[in-house]
């Protein structure tokens, strides 16, 4: 979930897996998977920043898990 603010200054939250697309038409402009349409303040690239570090705090390594060794988890090896 990414915070994002409505022309207005209302804020609200996001699901970021279901964007579907950014643009910039001079607002920014993100459009949904479900075709729902949100004209927000934050520049194109903040989103992208937002939705990347989102993504980080998904697919990072629990604290204290080991990194695998190469090859780990391959089948016949």
């Amino acid at each position: 979930m990414i915070r994002v603010s409505r022309l207005n200054g209302d804020e609200l939250v996001v699901n970021a897996e279901l964007i579907e697309t950014l643009e910039a038409t001079p607002d920014t402009v993100v459009t949904l998977t479900n075709g729902k349409r949100l004209v927000v303040r934050e520049t194109v690239d903040e989103l992208v920043q937002r939705v990347v570090e989102y993504k980080r705090g998904i697919f990072a390594m629990p604290p204290g898990c080991p990194p695998s060794s190469p090859g780990a988890g391959s089948i016949g090896g």
